[in-house]
């Protein structure tokens, strides 16, 4: 039997028991620590229950809504594109991760030697003696992770992985919002329309009382132009109404992944306002929010990235092209015969000299990426804070209109019947019955505002603190 054997033992033995472990040039990674406290600011709990517990058919509860989410998760564009982000990570990290495995093939190999020799006579050498090498079998290249190189690259690979998935919990989070946005929207926008028409009722009603009153002699002309006037006013917003909607249908309708068109909805009144929503812990908003977590992947990333850099300065020992378990012969006809395997090693260790300015410099940058990515982490956690600082604020602002509207809604319906009481007993003027009515339409539009914000607060609250994701 002939076994071609690598001249170096060390080499060898390094090679060998690298194989059953790696050195370690750095420590195992951290998660970034995080003050969470006060980060609401004035808000502070101790009720765990939260919001973003919720899967988002158990906290949005308009079956209609619900149809329309689900669509938007089928068929939505920016979820598939990220479905697919997602899968390349995936290959991306299986490539690293096989990159610490040896590289085995099946081949062969075919080596030409020519010599020298003295011609006849002796006193000149030519090159006249050739002779065949003949190799078949299993191959392998393996750069071995002495100090944890590839492992490290891996890491890096995987967290970048995870971090796309985030991306994509990031985008659904964003589209269900979205599309909860939209479609409060619209029932708000139906609603407006549905009081403007209400009001030009009612204007046309005085206006045909003051027209009535011109001809027996009570009111001047100016007066019935004027009430005209307003009426005209109330009537010119719905093609803006109209409008507003078409367009609202059609960025609904681009979220859901559709073409253009209606969108099937429910009306403004069915929809309630809660009169408290929980809101959990901070730590759990960090926990659950997707931005936070892609920003902590991106850290680690980083994190790894740098100690690959730093393995960078090592020696690079590997087993190299050539390296195979097989058959050898300088015949090939006498190929695969028993007494002919071979089992060659060829190894090499690499030591960077003159590359260690470059390998600094890439390490510099490696460093500053990390500090960076740190820096966005801590930046990512505070907007969080603010955010959902903002929408409690926003909501609870809001909710103390309410009472007060409602009021105030009540005594311009009041005003307006009591003034068209007077008008047609003529114990009133037309400015009194305009004003009115003017500020009736006013306050419910305004009711319909006051709502749509409660509503909204309701959504970006529910994004804010991460739910959207289940």
């Amino acid at each position: 039997m002939k076994i071609n054997k690598i001249h170096g033992a060390i080499l060898l033995g390094v090679v060998l028991s690298a194989g059953m472990t790696s050195c370690k040039t750095s420590n195992r990674y951290k998660s970034p620590e995080v003050d969470a406290a006060n980060l609401y600011r004035d808000t502070v709990t101790t009720d765990t229950t939260s919001i973003a517990s919720l899967s988002w058919k158990e906290y949005f509860k308009d079956p209609k809504l619900q149809q329309l989410i689900e669509e938007g998760l089928a068929n939505n564009f920016d979820l598939k594109i990220a479905l697919q982000r997602v899968e390349q990570a995936k290959s991306y990290y299986s490539s690293a991760k096989k990159a610490a495995l040896p590289s085995i093939g099946l081949g062969g190999t075919i080596t030409h030697n020519t010599t020298s020799s003295k011609s006849e006579g002796g006193s000149v050498s030519v090159l006249s003696k050739n002779s065949n090498q003949y190799a078949f079998g299993l191959g392998a290249i393996w750069e071995v992770d002495l100090w944890g190189k590839l492992s490290r690259q891996s890491k890096a690979k995987y967290a970048q992985y995870l971090n796309s998935q985030e991306s994509r919990n990031l985008i659904q989070s964003n589209m269900i919002a979205g599309i909860a946005t939209y479609y409060y929207t619209l029932l708000s926008l139906d609603e407006q329309l549905r009081i403007t028409h209400e009001t030009i009722g009612l204007l046309k009603e005085t206006v045909n009382t003051m027209d009535a009153l011109k001809e027996s002699g009570q009111l001047n002309a100016a007066s019935v132009e004027q009430t005209k006037a307003t009426l005209y006013s109330a009537e010119v917003s719905i093609p803006d109404l109209e409008m507003a909607i078409h367009q609202a249908e059609n960025s609904l309708s681009l979220l859901l992944g559709r073409k253009a068109g209606g969108v099937e909805r429910s009306s403004f009144a069915e929809q309630e306002v809660p009169k408290e929503l929980k809101v959990g812990l901070p730590i759990q908003m960090l926990a659950n929010r997707p931005d936070v977590k892609s920003a902590e992947l991106t850290f680690r990333s980083a994190f790894e990235s740098t100690n690959a850099a730093k393995a960078n300065f090592y020696p690079t020992v590997s087993l190299t092209q050539g390296s195979l378990i097989g058959f050898g012969a300088s015949n090939i006809a006498d190929l695969f015969r028993p007494e002919n395997l071979l089992a060659r090693v060829l190894g090499s260790v690499v030591q960077p000299i003159f590359a260690q300015g470059q390998l600094a410099a890439g390490l510099k940058a490696a460093k500053a990426e990390q500090e960076a990515a740190l820096l966005s982490f801590q930046k990512t956690v505070l907007e969080a804070g603010n955010e959902v600082s903002n929408v409690l604020y926003n909501y609870s602002s809001s909710l103390k209109k309410n009472d007060l509207r409602e009021k105030q809604v009540t005594s311009l319906k009041n005003s307006v019947e009591y003034t068209q009481l007077l008008l047609k007993a003529g114990e009133s003027n037309y400015l009194e019955v305009i004003t009115a009515e003017s500020n009736l339409l006013n306050a419910q539009l305004s009711q319909v505002s006051d709502k749509l914000e409660q509503l909204q607060a309701t959504v970006d609250l529910y994004k804010a603190l991460g739910g959207g994701t289940k």
